[in-house]
């Protein structure tokens, strides 16, 4: 068996299944490249289930597939040493240990290389997601960019679909770093360099997530995850430094005056929707492994989608939040609320704290429209508990706060026509005048329970 670096997706992959074989599900059969993927991974989330795929004959690509990794925030806190209720403090120690890249002179992904006129998007691995989807996308491109002058990073995720044979037509996030380098480039009147990955070590795709300050830098981050170092090497053309061990990466330039059609695509709202920031990239070079695999993410609404996008950020947030309020003993996105929602459960300590605190996350967030508040006793990772929550604690009239005409997410189909939004914070705690005894179970009950249906099963 080959042996692979362990900042390898491939390493990855053998050493959880040989630690959770219940939690991959290898498919040798047949599958098709149009929507049998997330139709599978649909399907499995209606039975409570999110395992990793791992696709070994899918038509029309000529490639492996892996998807569903960051589906399971259980498999995301394994991945970061700790467990889904510690994952945002597991996070955050890691990340805000970060190393700089160390630079090799080849790697895996320097097997192949293939650049000028034989460059062909075509030979690309590529699922189409949905039935409303435009075309095939890729879906777990991560784009890096640099600072032209002091070669600080930043990495995103941005949809692509197949514009030409060398060409992509990509949505830039019309607020993001990566938007403000690229207009960098256009007031020198050049086009600007950049690097897209496509599968790498999943503790790298999480990095491409966090929400760094403009000149810091996500290759950073990758490394604390890690505990070590990100190992990277050079593309060909513009010296740009992408993970040694990936599987495919796409090296070319962004037109910044470009604007070429894309979409629609099915987005985390789980509607499809078009982009106003449709870009040209166009790519000179493509490097990849020899059998190069295709590591995707579901789009739309899906866990992976949402966990992907939510966990760096709900982290940093959350430790924000918690270092102002000691008495927060929890906080979650759930996926029901496509991250638009969150759930905070404390021990207030004073009547309004509260509110505070739902003010305080609106204030940061800017993707949220709606918070929840709720007493130190409710599973707020299960959102039946917090419906009985505003079920039995909460008064419209009194407990209620909504704030009009903040900035919202260009993605929110209620939103204004101008991208802003109103918010709105719930206070379903108990209340300082609150009577009433939670019934409950006795710790005994429930053991002698368990016990009697192991042995009935």
């Amino acid at each position: 068996m080959t042996e692979y670096h362990k900042q390898d997706v491939r390493r990855f992959l053998a050493d959880y299944r040989e630690e959770h074989p219940e939690d991959v599900i290898t498919i040798d059969q047949p599958v098709l490249d149009d929507q049998d993927a997330t139709a599978l991974i649909w399907n499995l989330a209606d039975r409570g289930q999110h395992p990793m795929l791992h696709l070994k004959n899918v038509s029309g690509i000529g490639s492996e597939v892996l998807c569903n990794i960051f589906a399971s925030r259980d498999r995301i806190g394994r991945l970061l040493g700790s467990t889904a209720d510690r994952l945002h403090e597991a996070y955050q120690a890691r990340a805000n240990r970060p190393f700089t890249p160390e630079v090799l002179e080849e790697g895996a992904i320097t097997q192949e290389i293939i650049s000028g006129d034989a460059v062909d998007l075509n030979t690309l691995p590529m699922l189409k997601h949905f039935e409303t989807d435009r075309a095939k996308y890729i879906t777990s491109g991560v784009i890096i960019g640099e600072h032209p002058e002091t070669g600080a990073g930043n990495l995103s995720y941005h949809r692509a679909m197949i514009h030409s044979k060398n060409a992509l037509a990509t949505s830039l996030h019309s607020r993001g770093h990566l938007w403000r380098l690229m207009n960098m480039a256009k007031e020198r009147g050049e086009p600007m360099p950049v690097a897209m990955v496509i599968g790498g070590h999943p503790l790298f795709m999480i990095a491409a997530s966090a929400r760094l300050a403009f000149g810091e830098d996500e290759r950073d981050v990758a490394g604390g995850l890690l505990g070590e170092p990100l190992q990277v090497v050079r593309t060909p053309k513009h010296g740009i430094r992408v993970p040694a061990h990936a599987e495919i990466v796409l090296e070319g330039v962004l037109d910044p005056e470009a604007h070429v059609e894309e979409g629609p695509f099915g987005e985390f709202t789980g509607y499809s929707s078009d982009r106003s920031t449709n870009n040209l990239f166009t790519v000179e070079t493509i490097m990849r492994r020899r059998d190069a695999m295709l590591v995707s993410v579901a789009g739309g609404n899906s866990a992976e989608h949402l966990n992907l996008g939510r966990v760096p950020r709900e982290a940093e947030v959350v430790e924000k939040l918690k270092a102002r309020f000691p008495s927060i003993t929890a906080v979650h996105y759930p996926s029901s609320g496509t991250h638009f929602h969150a759930y905070i459960a404390m021990n207030q300590t004073r009547e309004g704290e509260a509110r505070q605190v739902m003010l305080g996350l609106l204030g940061w967030d800017q993707y949220l429209k709606t918070v929840v508040v709720v007493d130190a006793d409710v599973d707020i990772t299960r959102d039946s508990e917090v419906l009985w929550a505003l079920a039995t604690h909460f008064q419209p009239h009194k407990d209620v706060v909504i704030i009009e005409g903040l900035p919202g997410n260009a993605l929110d189909p209620s939103a204004s026509g101008i991208g802003t939004t109103s918010r709105m914070g719930l206070d379903a705690t108990r209340g300082p005048n609150f009577h009433g005894v939670r019934a409950r179970i006795s710790d005994e009950a429930c053991a002698r329970a368990a016990a009697l249906l192991r042995s009935a099963s």
